[in-house]
């Protein structure tokens, strides 16, 4: 009998003892982010067919290292093992042929597009911080979560497309770290239930409001006031970073446009319920959704989009 813990090792050998061509490890990329979409910026039928493959082998590697994290199914005890087991096999697929379908895709992806291996590691960095961190003392210790977490997705889309200076991925970063900052701001009561708190430990001090209050999910005066700090320097990222959505091609101006609208829209929304993130998760309606392609559409074929 297979026990808890042994099972996710049980299953990642059972898929590396067949053998897979490219096209069934790319079909088994495109399953797995079939049966797992969510709110996902990119791989979404706006991106061009050519490029939906590759999208969906880098998605696949990282939603399944976020499993390992963050889903129940797996022990405590296991998920770092997990991690570095799945580091291994990227690291191996780089100089020898992979046997694991995601890796067979990824290889492939990596190799056409010329994507830094570093990247990876660094998604797989923010994963292991998910299963050690539960408290951010400062901002800029959730900064450098956000470097790992975030910030290498919105790169590798800039190099998927063709995109590789370094100005556009500095601001880039600006923009995805706005983007994960904001996922925070309105889970906050979610994350709790995980024993996580990514609200600043020194703002949380320096405004009054103690982990009891957020246990109790106490929406005062002083909840408020550090929601509205933390949404301002979020917007505040969001300006900074909003410039690559305009330097870029029309290949892929929609869609940074589009994804740029939808945070500063749920910003907007947390604002809108007075910050009380308790009871009104912060999801965008139909009007706001409107509004968003609208904006990108105008950002897209507008002057600015003309070729």
């Amino acid at each position: 009998m297979i026990t808890m813990s042994a099972r996710p090792l049980q299953e990642q050998s059972e898929l590396e003892e067949r053998s897979w061509t490219a096209e069934e490890a790319f079909d088994y990329c495109d399953r797995l982010a079939a049966a797992h979409y969510e709110n996902f910026p990119v791989g979404s039928r706006l991106i061009p067919r050519k490029l939906r493959p590759h999208v969906h082998s880098i998605y696949a590697f990282a939603r399944i290292a976020d499993d390992f994290a963050d889903e129940p199914r797996y022990l405590d005890k296991m998920r770092f093992a997990l991690l570095e087991n799945w580091e291994g096999q990227l690291l191996q697929s780089v100089w020898r042929k992979p046997q694991h379908p995601v890796f067979i895709a990824l290889k492939e992806t990596m190799e056409r597009f010329d994507l830094p291996v570093t990247l990876f590691q660094d998604l797989l960095a923010a994963f292991k911080m998910d299963v050690t961190v539960k408290r951010y003392p400062r901002f800029d210790d959730l900064l450098a979560y956000c470097r790992y977490s975030a910030n290498p997705v919105g790169r590798l889309v800039l190099l998927l497309f063709g995109y590789r200076d370094p100005d556009f991925h500095l601001l880039s970063d600006f923009v995805c770290t706005a983007l994960q900052l904001t996922n925070f701001w309105q889970d906050v009561a979610v994350d709790y239930q995980k024993d996580r708190i990514y609200l600043p430990l020194d703002d949380m001090a320096r405004f009054g409001y103690t982990e009891q209050d957020l246990k109790d999910h106490r929406h005062n005066e002083a909840f408020r006031n550090l929601m509205r700090h933390e949404v301002a320097r979020t917007r505040e990222l969001f300006e900074r970073g909003r410039f690559v959505c305009d330097r870029v091609g029309r290949d892929l101006r929609f869609e940074l446009h589009l994804v740029w609208n939808g945070g500063m829209a749920a910003l907007n929304r947390i604002e809108k319920v007075d910050y009380n993130v308790f009871t009104h998760r912060s999801s965008l309606g139909f009007t706001d959704k409107i509004s968003m392609v609208a904006k990108a559409a105008i950002a897209r074929f507008g002057p600015r989009g003309t070729p």
